[in-house]
């Protein structure tokens, strides 16, 4: 409601309207006039009075039928219509009231009873409207609060998308290549690609043939050591793990992100692991088991991306170069590191070798150039900075 009223007097009779206008002005209403029924509507839907004094008796359109109008009109708001009129038999005041009227008040007025009644319907219409303006602030805020709750949703549900993404890819990538790729450095890193990479695949010497003799739960504790004491190494080199299967890991170097050494990455790695797993075979050997650790590096290139069936995919590669470093894993004797001609070429320069000449392989029609690796230069450190 505004903050002076303003009320629309309706009446045909010109003295009567002068009345009404003096008297409601001296209470410092603003005041619009009518004389008909059809002008009146208009006024009404035009500029929205606080409070109308409707006559009934008018030509053109009566009162009556002005405030059914009026009332029936569901876009026009709720403003207070006293019928004023000299009409006061009950069936008359019923109508009036039947039609949508607020009050009835009958002529001759009584002016101070006529104020009273103005003041009082326009405190309705200022609690009306305040309880309006209080249900939309609510509706409004309620609709905020439904779409802070979608986004919430919303980024619930991106976060644990999110979550599901990084803990898959944490079973085959590093901490640091995980970061990368859901940072946005590797987001088709699933997709089948092809790319130059240095396969390393290793495993215990003589592991078959203790797990034939050994009770299951021996053969459960001594993977479980050479795991923890293999595993974490991949990642420390930034390797991708691409599979474990008993005693057997293959992991490969420069996908999904590229690294400028992958050859040499891969020899620090074998050699790390070495380390660490001969500090097992003692341990080993006090038990009685007779167990050794070997190691096959090739590099080539393959095809990567995601293998497998929903509910059950890994991150792989497939191409010789992994079958390689296999067979050439397959002929290191324990303790040795078994690298091809092309990593040599890349790492001449960082181990000290010991040439095995040509080797023949299963699965490969022609020999192959093989090298052990003894240790690292004496300048090289051993670990990644």
């Amino acid at each position: 409601m505004r903050s002076t009223p303003l009320i629309l007097i309706v009446d045909d009779n010109a003295a009567n309207l002068d009345i009404l206008r003096t008297r409601l002005a001296n209470h410092g209403y603003e005041i619009l006039a009518a004389t008909d029924g059809e002008e009146a509507l208009r006024i009404a839907r035009e500029e929205r009075p606080d409070l109308v004094l409707l006559d009934v008796m008018m030509p053109k359109m009566d009162g009556t039928e002005v405030c059914r109008r009026l009332k029936g009109d569901p876009s026009f708001p709720f403003i207070p219509i006293i019928m004023v009129t000299a009409k006061s038999d009950a069936r008359d005041i019923i109508a009036g009231l039947e039609a949508g009227a607020d009050e009835y008040l009958t002529k001759p007025v009584d002016q101070p009873a006529l104020v009273a009644r103005v003041k009082s319907m326009l405190r309705i219409k200022a609690l009306h409207d305040m309880s309006q303006e209080q249900a939309a602030r609510l509706e409004a805020q309620a609709q905020q609060l439904a779409e802070w709750n979608q986004r919430l949703e919303e980024r619930v549900a991106a976060q644990l998308a999110e979550l599901r993404r990084v803990a898959h890819l944490k079973q085959f990538f590093s901490p640091q290549l995980v970061e990368y790729i859901v940072s946005g450095g590797g987001d088709n890193v699933m997709e089948s690609h092809r790319r130059e990479i240095t396969g390393v695949f290793c495993d215990l010497r003589g592991f078959t043939a203790f797990a034939e003799t050994a009770e299951p739960e021996e053969v459960m504790r001594v993977l479980r050591e050479y795991h923890d004491a293999v595993g974490p190494l991949t990642f420390e080199f930034e390797a991708t793990l691409e599979h474990i299967a008993g005693d057997g890991l293959t992991a490969f170097f420069n996908d999904p992100r590229p690294c400028p050494d992958p050859a040499a990455r891969a020899v620090r790695m074998a050699l790390a692991q070495r380390q660490a797993v001969d500090a097992l075979i003692g341990i080993w050997r006090k038990r009685g088991y007779e167990l050794g650790f070997g190691v096959g590096i090739a590099l080539g290139y393959a095809t990567l991306g995601q293998i497998g069936f929903s509910g059950r995919f890994h991150y792989g590669a497939i191409g010789s170069v992994l079958n390689l470093a296999s067979r050439l894993c397959d002929k290191a004797r324990s303790g040795q590191i078994l690298i091809s001609q092309r990593v040599y070429a890349e790492v001449e320069d960082l181990v000290e070798v010991e040439p095995l000449g040509e080797l023949m392989l299963r699965g490969f029609s022609k020999p192959v150039t093989a090298f052990n690796v003894v240790r690292l230069k004496a300048e090289q450190p051993e670990a990644v900075e």
